[in-house]
């Protein structure tokens, strides 16, 4: 863990996973962030995209699925994955004060978070990086159908080169749902938005994405005074 941030254990139904939240002065938003199906939160992509983010007055909350933090390599199902979404979003609520809570998820994570807000869980927004709309060479098999009747602003992440997403595929789905998704590509890159040919740490391709991510929360965030006066 890096300075600033806090351990916690989150009870997901009797069973607890683990967590780290960090908090800078007066953040404009509380992003509540999970790791994909491959690896957990300790994740360098994670930590540089979460450092970033601080330091750009953003809190953040990353935490581990069930699966992950037994050891396990296959990703939980679906209702224990939303589960374990809403007790972190309410381990943020709890910690808190006021501000926008927002979810975003690495791949699986990402998807598991808009099928929790699909089911009711509150949230201010929704990031997706590197949402994984089919599996590589199987673009019939969407998994976009819940996508639609979510409202919430939405920020998709893509790399141009991500066999998880064709490009025209993607483009025709945000187009779908209409003005509450952006999609924004980042050139060159694949699922983990590496980019052939230049080499970098995963820590610093996480913190490049934090820029954009927190701007988008920016321009879709109540100010606090607003807050307030409200």
């Amino acid at each position: 863990m890096a300075d600033g941030e806090l351990p916690l254990t989150i009870d997901v139904g009797g069973s607890a996973v683990s967590a780290v939240y960090a908090r800078p002065a007066n953040p404009i938003a509380t992003l509540v962030v999970a790791h994909g199906a491959g690896a957990g939160m300790e994740h360098p992509f994670l930590r540089g995209f979460t450092a970033a983010l601080n330091d750009d007055g953003v809190a953040t909350l990353r935490f581990n699925f069930p699966y992950r933090e037994a050891g396990r390599k296959f990703p939980d199902r679906p209702p224990a994955a939303i589960a374990t979404w809403r007790a972190a979003m309410d381990a943020a609520a709890a910690r808190s004060e006021g501000e926008p809570l927002w979810a975003a998820g690495k791949s699986f994570g990402g998807r598991m978070a808009s099928m929790a807000v699909r089911e009711g869980m509150p949230a201010a927004g929704l990031v997706y990086l590197g949402y994984p709309l089919h599996p590589p060479g199987k673009p019939e098999k969407l998994r976009d159908e819940h996508l639609y009747g979510l409202t919430a602003p939405m920020l998709f992440l893509q790399g141009t080169r991500d066999t998880f997403a064709t490009r025209g595929l993607l483009e025709s789905v945000v187009a779908r749902i209409g003005p509450a998704a952006t999609l924004e590509w980042c050139e060159g890159g694949d699922h983990s938005f590496a980019v052939a040919g230049r080499k970098r740490p995963p820590e610093e391709i996480g913190a490049d994405l934090a820029a954009p991510v927190a701007e988008f929360i920016r321009q879709h965030s109540t100010p606090p005074a607003a807050r307030e006066a409200g």
